[in-house]
């Protein structure tokens, strides 16, 4: 807008002088005057064109300063052609104006940089109350905090229907997606983390065989060490260690690239082209880890015995064949299905809470960060109540 009035102002000059046309441009000048009831007059003459020196605010700001201004006006009689050079100085003085609390009365301007002025008014008006926003009162926070609830409520509820829906369309071969990307994140969470979960496992196996050993050689009982490890391992502490381990590494990974994928918009391509994202992006992350925590739960549970093994025949004299007898006599397949059915259902809640954070991510790297940062918090507070429930659940059952 500002370029199409300075082309139009340069053709048609300032109070019709036409004359003008064809000479060059006359240097730009500022003239301030002080009258009385606080009245200070801008005198503009001369060619104010972009690109050329032109004079500053730093006169009217004296002169504001000076004495007590209450108005600021313009006598633009005398001035030539004008274009956006003009409209940046208006607007600085609109600035000053606003900023020392004076009338800023633009009648004298021609009639096109009037108009230029009261849009520009018009928009400050508009962005005014943003950028001064009140602070709400403690009852519309509360509100709004519930509301919020109440919406991240009900995006889970249909997320996790539009997975139930995908899976089930999946089990009759109708799902959108690809067995080559279920392989490639089975890689990525399966054989990829048995560094890590044999590292975790390993340590959990001797911190629990000495602790316990520890305990057990006040009653002479240290030989039901190796029982407290095998018990311990496979009903509890392999599976949910193992699905602490993959929240952390499996679950951010899902949310990561999940939000990435949204903010470069490669999300809202997929349903652009009718493909359904739940099942093309959520459905192989899913099934991966359902397939896979089972495997990483034996795993564990080997690592872990092997680790209580290590500490009771290596540092408290228990040979290795009783230990390895009292392991198996402890263990149960009640026991070890139940462990290995746990493990299988921390999976579905790692996949779901990491992919469900990154589907609902922002737009910007910032919300990417915050995603994968809830999908972690959310993804273990799921495991540690979901393990409390089972625990009630098989207390109740005599399990």
């Amino acid at each position: 807008m500002m370029s199409k009035i300075g082309i139009w102002s340069e053709a048609r000059l300032a109070g019709g002088h036409s004359a003008l046309v064809g000479r060059g441009p006359s240097p730009a000048r500022l003239g301030v005057e002080t009258g009385e009831h606080g009245r200070v007059l801008a005198r503009l003459s001369g060619d104010w064109l972009l690109g050329a020196e032109l004079p500053g605010v730093a006169e009217i700001e004296s002169a504001v300063a000076a004495g007590n201004a209450r108005s600021l006006e313009f006598d633009a009689t005398a001035l030539g052609r004008w274009n956006s050079g003009l409209m940046v100085f208006l607007m600085k003085c609109a600035e000053l104006c606003r900023a020392r609390e004076l009338a800023f009365r633009p009648s004298g301007l021609p009639p096109g940089a009037e108009r230029l002025l009261e849009l520009a008014e018009a928009a400050v008006i508009r962005q005014g109350p943003d950028r001064r926003a009140r602070r709400p009162s403690w009852l519309e926070q509360v509100g709004e905090g519930a509301l919020a609830h109440w919406r991240g409520s009900l995006g889970i509820l249909t997320f996790l229907g539009e997975s139930v829906v995908a899976v089930l369309r999946a089990l009759r071969g109708r799902a959108q997606f690809r067995w080559a990307d279920t392989f490639q994140v089975m890689q990525e969470c399966g054989p990829q983390a048995l560094g890590i979960v044999a590292l975790i496992n390993f340590i959990v196996g001797l911190i629990l065989a000495f602790v316990g050993t520890l305990q057990l050689a006040r009653f002479g009982a240290t030989i039901y060490s190796a029982d407290l490890v095998a018990i311990a391992t496979v009903r509890e502490m392999g599976c949910l260690m193992t699905g602490i381990i993959m929240c952390g590494r499996t679950g951010a990974a899902f949310a990561a690239q999940l939000g990435t994928m949204r903010v470069n918009q490669e999300i809202d391509a997929l349903q652009t082209f009718g493909i359904s994202p739940v099942e093309f992006l959520v459905l192989p992350r899913l099934m991966a880890l359902i397939l896979m925590m089972p495997l990483l739960c034996v795993f564990a549970d080997l690592i872990a015995v092997s680790g209580g093994f290590a500490v009771s025949t290596l540092m408290l004299d228990v040979s290795p064949g009783l230990y390895v007898r009292r392991t198996i006599d402890a263990i149960t397949l009640t026991s070890f299905l139940l462990g290995i059915g746990k493990g299988a259902v921390f999976g579905v809640l790692v996949a779901l809470t990491g992919c469900q954070r990154g589907m609902v991510c922002g737009r910007n790297a910032a919300a990417v960060g915050q995603a994968t940062t809830m999908a972690v918090v959310a993804g273990i507070t799921a495991i540690i109540v979901s393990d409390g429930a089972f625990a009630v659940v098989c207390s109740a059952l005599d399990i």
